[in-house]
């Protein structure tokens, strides 16, 4: 069956802020539906001719269980339009993106909006195992000398938490949280302490001086939060200005503290933000009028061991590359997830040495992914990492960056927790 063109006709993302500052109590749903809203607001597209809503979340909150379904009626979308959410970790965003893409490719819908959405602040601590089974025995019992006696069982470490960020974060086959991944990919590609943090702080220069130069303001949607929504938030908080190689050097390593070399400075923050995407089939541009932006090329994922995760873009680019016979000298731009500054210097490594890309199962290195063409505006070492929403996220700024330099084509990747890869390749059409 042939496939049908994928077209992207807006997209905008949520101002990322550190976990615990700004959007702390903005629940998960409210950062994608301003944006839904927004984005039909638009366009001359009825609210009642939307297919379909896709939005991928990781930490889903017990009070919002289908995230998407929330964030399509609270957007003011008809009730009849399907809601449902997904979950690839790191790349809910982009699995939400690909599924929209296949269906619209497809010929079974015509109008999708697809993204993701985090609310790393809000997720829970949880009672552990003995706790929870003393409130279960007080529920349950019928008599105070019943109830009683189940709260005489009570022990104060009852009361340790399970930190669910943190179990989130730790993969259960090879034992390694996502920190100590970049570990073993540091010491396998000879990375040193100093070269990442080199790394990092260009990272977060890149971002300000893209903020200071008004880069972001197209993809970025100002939200109105707080008590009366009398605040509003319209930049970034996390990218520092005033960040050093010399400072960074500072900070103790976090995952291995003895012989370590990552950090939470050359590491990716917790972060709340959601992005979201339009897309349509070449019919519905036509029907209602409408300008795309870009067009949606193809996806691909691709596994690989858990305790190397963070080579997942180079095996998920390979594949993207070779469904579409395109090439990393074809890319303007390449928007590839920060989430440690030695994972993706291994990635840019291994992308063109043809001797450890064949380590890792490609028959021939990629090419030089140039500094001139990579994360240009900064990436999620100072923007953050939503993980529900980063993987659409990259295609947004994608997007929006390739608009501006007029350039072809681009792709987004990143590394998935677990041990995968994404990759998702967009054509600009604004000349």
């Amino acid at each position: 069956m042939a496939m049908k063109p994928v077209y992207i006709i807006d997209g905008k993302r949520s101002p990322h802020a550190k976990a615990g500052t700004d959007l702390k109590d903005v629940d998960a749903p409210f950062l994608g539906a301003y944006l839904v809203r927004h984005m039909m607001d638009n366009t001359s597209i009825p609210y009642n001719e939307v297919d379909e809503v896709i939005f991928g979340n990781t930490g889903t909150p017990a009070k919002y269980p289908n995230i998407s379904r929330v964030i399509a009626l609270e957007a003011g979308l008809d009730k009849k339009t399907s809601a449902y959410s997904v979950h690839r970790n790191c790349a809910s965003g982009m699995e939400a993106v690909s599924q929209a893409f296949m269906k619209i490719a497809s010929g079974r819908c015509d109008v999708i909006i697809a993204g993701g959405v985090e609310s790393m602040s809000q997720m829970p601590l949880i009672y552990n195992k003995e706790m929870t089974e003393l409130f279960v025995n007080v529920m349950k019992s019928r008599t105070v000398s019943d109830k009683l006696k189940a709260v005489s069982s009570f022990r104060p470490p009852f009361l340790s938490p399970i930190i669910a960020i943190e179990q989130g974060l730790t993969d259960p086959f090879c034992g390694l949280n996502m920190g100590q991944t970049a570990e073993v990919l540091a010491r396998e590609f000879g990375l040193t302490r100093e070269q990442q943090d080199e790394y990092a702080n260009k990272s977060h220069h890149k971002a300000i001086a893209a903020t200071e130069a008004g880069k972001f303001d197209d993809e970025i949607l100002p939200l109105l939060y707080g008590e009366k929504l009398a605040k509003i938030l319209s930049k970034d908080v996390g990218p520092r200005g005033n960040s050093t190689v010399e400072g960074l050097g500072k900070m103790k390593p976090y995952f291995e503290k003895r012989s370590g070399t990552v950090t939470v400075g050359n590491s990716c923050p917790i972060t709340d933000g959601g992005s979201a995407l339009m897309f349509a089939s070449e019919e519905a541009v036509k029907k209602y009028n409408l300008k795309p932006i870009a067009k949606m090329i193809d996806f691909h994922f691709h596994g690989l061991e858990p305790e190397r995760m963070g080579m997942g873009p180079l095996l998920a680019m390979d594949g993207v590359f070779k469904r579409t016979g395109l090439g990393v000298n074809d890319m303007d731009l390449f928007e590839i997830n920060e989430a440690f500054a030695a994972q993706l210097m291994a990635v840019t490594e291994a992308s063109s040495n043809a001797e450890i890309a064949k380590r890792f199962g490609l028959e021939n290195a990629l090419g030089d992914i140039s500094e001139e063409k990579l994360n240009v505006n900064g990436g999620a070492i100072a923007l953050g990492h939503p993980v529900g929403s980063t993987g659409s996220r990259l295609i947004v700024t994608l997007m929006h960056e390739l608009k501006r330099r007029k350039g072809k084509y681009g792709v987004a990747s990143l590394c998935i927790g677990g041990g995968q890869g994404g990759a998702c390749i967009i054509e600009n059409l604004i000349k």
